[in-house]
C-alpha cells in the first residue's frame, strides 16, 4: 500500500533516511534528527512531500520529494529526492508502485518533467530505472555547495 506520510511516520521516516545512507555507504553525513524533519515537512512551511510504502502493515520505503520549476517548459517539475525500499523487501513491487504513485502526482499537477539523480556505481537501482522507461541525462552534472563554502559565499551578497 502507498499511502502519504503523516507527522506521526517521522520517526519510521528517519529510520528509513538512516537505512539509505547506509546503503549509499554515506551514513557519516546524515545529521537529520526527527524535530527538523517533522518542521520541514508538517510545519509552517513545508519543504517536501513524502509517500510510504506499507507491507503488512509495516513502513518498508518512501519516497521523498518536491517541486522545481522549468523555465523552458513553463511548468512545474516534480523532483524525487530520495527513494528506498528496505533491501529485504525489494522485488515485491514498492519501489515501482512508489515511482507510478508519484508519476501520477507530476501529471496531476501538469508538471512537464519528473526527475532525479542516481549513483553511477548503483547498477541495480539504473537497470530499474530504464526498465521503467527513465532517461539517464549523461551531459547534465550536479553542482553543490555545502557546509564553510556555501556559507562563504553567502557572505559576499550585498
Amino acid at each position: 500500500m502507498i499511502r502519504p506520510a503523516t507527522a506521526a511516520d517521522v520517526p519510521a521516516l528517519v529510520q528509513l533516511i538512516r537505512a539509505l545512507s547506509e546503503y549509499e555507504k554515506l551514513s557519516h553525513q546524515v545529521v537529520v534528527d526527527e524535530a527538523r524533519l517533522r518542521e520541514h515537512l508538517f510545519g509552517a512551511r513545508p519543504y517536501a512531500e513524502v509517500l510510504l510504502a506499507e507491507d503488512a502493515g509495516r513502513v518498508v520505503g518512501y519516497a521523498l520529494y518536491f517541486h522545481s520549476y522549468s523555465t523552458f517548459l513553463g511548468r512545474p517539475s516534480l523532483y524525487l529526492e530520495d527513494l528506498f525500499v528496505l533491501p529485504e523487501l525489494r522485488g515485491r513491487g514498492h519501489g515501482k508502485a512508489l515511482l507510478a504513485r508519484l508519476a501520477r502526482i507530476a501529471v496531476e499537477r501538469d508538471c512537464g518533467r519528473f526527475e532525479w539523480m542516481v549513483l553511477d556505481w548503483n547498477t541495480p537501482a539504473i537497470q530499474f530505472y530504464e526498465a521503467l522507461g527513465a532517461a539517464l541525462v549523461p551531459e547534465w552534472k550536479l553542482c553543490r555547495m555545502t557546509g564553510d563554502a556555501l556559507k562563504r559565499f553567502a557572505a559576499t551578497a550585498a
